[in-house]
């Protein structure tokens, strides 16, 4: 089932929540759920035993259903339950997907089960889906928000780690062709303790076929991809490589890169600092758009945009992210290998508060085959290699 890209951004925005973050006091609302079934949530698992959750504050809410914090009484785990109704005109893939998925940078699904609520339209039973997940309290939103209420900049520490295990997890999901479709602040959430960054909510994700066309009308606003306000169909993966680009300009800028009121002042915002495409760069967003009536506007300079601090290898992986033609951007796990990733290889590197990075380098065997053999010495520092002699460890999925 896929929200309005515009109302969920505008819903996520105000609570500052993704599918699994923090949200203001004001949302608290505790309720006691009924013992139920918890069926596994590992593909092809076998069943659990029934478990009873406490549910607690309210974390977001908006048009794709209501996210909570819980805790499981037989465990003491706490988790968050993404509750989403099940509305037979729509197709919901979440539940198909996050069975599929299992990346240390992708939110972990825990269980799933489903409860009826009598009465609804009609008087027709209201089938849900409870979608149980590892709880992470933080987004990437809700910290950048708070480096900008204190009017700083994000320390550039952070900008690199959140951007390098945003291109892990993307680099994961395309490979086994799963495309995310929303990746913005709010859906990415952090361990503020380790600045783990792991993708959340996959109401939008689809597994994209060459050749199917799929909906064009997806993603929220600010970090639309170019072609999709050109109205493409068959687009590929390339479009969260977008996505991470607009993201990263964010952790850079304090405030979204390219921020339209519509769909058409969206792409109006993309052409006054990336300038007018070309005829060729329009073919290759999409082929089938004819109306070339743009006005001549020429590039702005990525360095005017964003203030002194930002290095020129930040502006240069921003420019790999940031193309028009959708085949021209740079791949996940090919960013990996940039420069300006090159701090995070660094055995003495540290978190601005003294501590050490989270685990970025350890890559299964399928993570390795994906990286060009000429980038994997630059992928995994020395340092590393020589802890942990005997390679990758395994495979992901």
């Amino acid at each position: 089932m896929n929200p309005d890209p515009a109302s969920t951004n505008a819903a996520s925005s105000s609570t500052g929540a993704g599918s699994n973050g923090a949200a203001p006091q004001s949302n608290r609302n505790r309720t006691k759920k009924e013992a139920v079934t918890a069926q596994s949530g590992r593909s092809g698992g076998p069943s659990r035993p029934r478990y009873t959750y406490d549910a607690g504050e309210v974390l977001g809410n908006g048009s794709f259903g209501v996210v909570s914090e819980a805790r499981c009484l037989e465990t003491g785990e706490t988790v968050a339950i993404k509750k989403v109704l099940q509305d037979p005109r729509y197709k919901n893939r979440e539940l198909d997907i996050m069975k599929m998925l299992r990346h240390p940078n992708v939110v972990e699904l825990k269980d799933y089960f489903y409860t009826e609520k009598p009465g609804g339209e009609k008087g027709e039973s209201e089938k849900f889906l409870n979608v149980v997940m590892e709880f992470i309290p933080d987004t990437v939103y809700r910290v950048m928000k708070t480096f900008v209420r204190n009017s700083q900049h994000m320390p550039m520490i952070l900008t690199k780690l959140y951007t390098y295990q945003m291109c892990r997890a993307l680099g994961y999901l395309h490979t086994i062709g799963v495309c995310h479709r929303d990746i913005k602040p709010q859906n990415l959430l952090v361990d503020t303790k380790t600045h783990t960054l792991k993708i959340c909510d996959f109401g939008s994700a689809k597994k994209l076929i060459p050749g199917e066309q799929s909906v064009a009308y997806i993603c929220s606003r600010y970090y639309r991809a170019p072609e999709l306000m050109l109205g493409a169909t068959e687009y590929t993966t390339a479009i969260d490589i977008w996505s991470i680009g607009c993201v990263m300009g964010e952790l850079m800028l304090g405030r979204p890169l390219f921020a339209g009121e519509t769909s058409v002042d969206q792409l109006v915002k993309i052409i006054q600092t990336m300038g007018t495409p070309s005829r060729d760069q329009m073919q290759a967003m999409n082929p089938n758009y004819t109306e070339f009536r743009f006005p001549d506007v020429k590039p702005r300079p990525w360095n005017r945009i964003f203030h002194p601090g930002v290095t020129p290898d930040a502006l240069d992986l921003l420019s790999k992210l940031l193309r028009y033609e959708p085949q021209e951007r740079v791949k996940p796990y090919e960013a990996l290998a940039h420069h300006f990733f090159d701090e995070l290889r660094d055995v003495n590197t540290r978190l601005p508060g003294g501590g050490t990075l989270p685990p970025l380098f350890d890559v299964t065997e399928a993570e390795m085959q994906q990286i060009p053999p000429p980038m994997r010495e630059k992928v995994i520092p020395s340092w590393y290699s020589q802890m942990h002699p005997t390679g990758p460890t395994g495979t992901s999925g």
